[in-house]
């Protein structure tokens, strides 16, 4: 009765939430803008009501699967997968190795102080034991414990990172032993898209739910502008790669990088970051079709989706793929080729169908 309860829930979140982003295309962009919640309490963290019932313990941390690389150093790393085909910079402290040189077995490994503190796995060929990319979201709701709260103490610090039905629904986090799961689900089909590992440290530098603590709150150094350039075109990157991964899951064409549009993407989101302007139409730049033809882009039809404040490039395209409007752009079979630039955390895809030759 209880794993019933849990589905029904589910599925009226869901058309509930397809409902509000589908009814207005104003609001469903706004959707795609990630507010940061942090509150620190003066003493000790308040007790918030659960109302679960034979309440279990975390999971235990699985004996297979990529789960068993968090903790290791890169040179076990490197035995295991090999040389990456890429290292991108992050905001966060630690380095992307991206192994994308298999579509089925896309992967991307932080490298921190010479040890792996997350995953990101989307290739659909690769262990995640428990769990495996394209499960039912049924599943995964009755074989494990989903906790509305994950609470974290360290060095004198606690931390309790609350979950609102959305995340339950979308991005629920499991905890297995010392490492924690969030597990990216689209709602559009009902199963797991990707999976991201976290050690704790990590989970509470990116903060990827309301948190609450009581403490020290542990930050990464800001990036200086040479490093914020280095991250946005390794971001750049991982949003084309995800973006035609995620076109081939759904037999579709992967789309060609396009420079000039990837510039007009660039201009775009720098636009709104210094401006504070989340749409698709730039006071300074205009429309895209302006900003296509400042670029020198031609083409047959374009779309463009836009994001802001999300962890990186990867959550940006699962919110994306979670977003009816912007699932189409995604998802679209007309489209040929794609520009994308990122400015520290907005995110733009110019999508575009060349004019035939």
């Amino acid at each position: 009765m209880k794993a019933l309860f849990r589905i029904l829930i589910l599925s009226t979140v869901f058309l509930i939430v397809g409902f509000y982003i589908s009814s207005n295309e104003k609001t469903e962009d706004k959707v795609l803008i990630k507010e940061d919640h942090t509150l620190e309490m003066p003493s000790s963290l308040p007790q918030k009501p659960d109302y679960k019932q034979n309440k279990k313990a975390a999971n235990e941390r699985p004996k297979e699967g990529l789960s068993l690389l968090m903790g290791k150093n890169v040179s076990y790393v490197k035995k295991e997968l090999g040389m990456p085909q890429r290292i991108d910079e992050t905001m966060y402290g630690y380095q992307w190795y991206i192994y994308n040189r298999e579509n089925q077995r896309y992967l991307q490994v932080g490298i921190e102080n010479n040890r792996v503190v997350t995953l990101f796995v989307l290739g659909e060929d690769l262990d995640v034991s428990p769990f495996e990319i394209g499960q039912p979201v049924e599943e995964i709701f009755n074989t494990q414990y989903i906790d509305t709260n994950i609470n974290i103490t360290m060095k004198g610090s606690t931390y309790r990172f609350e979950l609102n039905d959305t995340d339950l629904n979308l991005r629920p986090m499991v905890q297995l032993g010392n490492i924690y799961v969030q597990l990216y689900i689209d709602k559009f089909t009902g199963v797991l898209s990707s999976i991201r590992y976290l050690d704790a440290e990590t989970m509470i530098k990116q903060r990827p739910y309301e948190l609450v603590y009581s403490g020290q709150l542990i930050e990464a150094e800001p990036p200086s502008l040479n490093k914020w350039s280095l991250i946005e075109r390794g971001t750049e990157q991982e949003i084309f790669d995800i973006t035609n991964i995620l076109r081939i899951r759904y037999q579709l064409t992967p789309l060609i990088w396009d420079e000039n549009a990837a510039a007009a993407a660039y201009e775009h989101s720098k636009d709104m970051a210094e401006n504070n302007d989340f749409s698709h139409n730039s006071k300074k730049l205009g429309s895209l079709s302006d900003r296509l033809k400042n670029a020198k882009v031609v083409y047959r039809s374009a779309g463009e989706n836009i994001a802001a404040n999300y962890t990186d490039g990867p959550a940006a395209v699962e919110g994306w793929l979670n977003s009816k409007s912007h699932r189409e752009s995604l998802l679209n079979e007309d489209y040929t080729h794609l520009g994308v630039g990122v400015f520290q955390q907005y995110y733009t895809q110019n999508f575009i169908q060349k004019q035939e030759q």
